[in-house]
């Protein structure tokens, strides 16, 4: 039996864009308030963007729109890691496991054995940025990050100064958590500097389009569909979307992968990237987002596209793009 979800490019369009349309005034959510500069973002303002293994685009929106890449980093500064250390390393000096809890907590170190858990939350975040090379070097590591970032999302990524200094004046939970891995030997290089860089990577401007062409840089095994280049070695990607899999949406991942089907990342500033292994990346920007810190439309619009199309994960089936131009690896 033929188990293959053959899927034209026209499909997907129209899936995006029925999907932009029918949220385009949902006013569920609200901004990220605890941090002023998110807090003043237009909440009105939404994106789609897909980036396909050929490097064809479909965007809708404001997909040009710079945003705060927020969290979304995390996933960027992981796959360095494994670069620079392999995926054993990660394992041991971070680990691989979903707290189940808030992205920010500090009981969840205390609850993991002394462990960060996983770099997709804040505390694995920080470790991961303390073991980014050169260690002891802050202009080094930073230099290394922002290049890694850049690669991954196919053009320059900058620094958003206003949301830097307003996120720099409202981080002492991080600052907790900082210290409170350097007590247990989780961080890797000077806490005060790791933490940041971590705030400074959290702060880099992108936008939907760029966040899509991260997602398919991944989707496609490392190598950018827009630029022809190799970002990281294929055996990473799986690692990469594993965690996306297991902790992407922090404590909802569960009922996100049961309901959607899709390995994804969020941001407090109301970005979502979702990775489709070899069939496409995407990206949704729009600032309401719920109590964990995800976009609510972003998570409406990922799981109607998903819908749509009778994609999922986990359903057994190979998704298999057809018509105009074969989507091939």
């Amino acid at each position: 039996m033929n188990r293959d979800r053959r899927i034209t490019r026209e499909e997907l369009k129209i899936a995006v864009h029925d999907a932009y349309f029918g949220l385009k005034d949902n006013k569920d959510g609200k901004n990220a308030d605890y941090i002023p500069y998110l807090a003043s973002v237009d909440k009105d303002l939404f994106g789609i963007a897909v980036c396909l293994p050929d490097g064809e685009m479909i965007t809708v929106g404001d997909c040009s729109y710079r945003f705060g890449i927020e969290s979304i980093s995390k996933v960027a500064t992981a796959i360095l890691v494994l670069k620079d250390y392999g995926s054993g390393t990660l394992l041991d000096m971070i680990g691989a496991d979903a707290t189940g809890m808030p992205f920010n907590s500090v009981l969840a170190i205390l609850l993991e054995n002394e462990h960060p858990s996983t770099p997709l939350v804040n505390a694995g975040a920080i470790s991961a940025v303390s073991m980014v090379c050169p260690v002891g070097n802050g202009r080094g590591k930073w230099d290394a990050i922002v290049k890694n970032i850049a690669e991954l999302c196919g053009s320059e990524v900058t620094l958003i100064d206003e949301l830097y200094r307003s996120e720099s004046v409202s981080n002492h939970n991080n600052r907790a958590i900082a210290w409170l891995l350097k007590s247990y030997n989780r961080i890797y290089d000077e806490p005060e500097m790791s933490l940041d860089l971590y705030t400074r990577q959290c702060s880099l401007g992108v936008t939907a389009t760029q966040l899509s062409i991260m997602a398919g840089t991944i989707a496609c095994g490392g190598y950018n569909p827009t630029t022809g280049k190799r970002v990281f070695d294929e055996i990473y990607a799986e690692k990469v979307t594993s965690l996306l899999a297991s902790v992407g949406l922090y404590e909802h991942t569960g009922d996100w992968m049961f309901s959607c089907g899709i390995p994804a990342k969020s941001g407090v500033s109301g970005g979502i990237i979702g990775v489709l292994p070899g069939i496409f990346g995407i990206a949704v920007f729009a600032p309401p987002i719920d109590s964990s810190g995800n976009s609510v439309k972003g998570q409406l619009a990922l799981k109607q596209i998903m819908d749509n199309l009778g994609l999922h994960i986990f359903n057994g089936k190979r998704a298999v793009m057809v018509e105009e131009k074969a989507v091939t690896l």
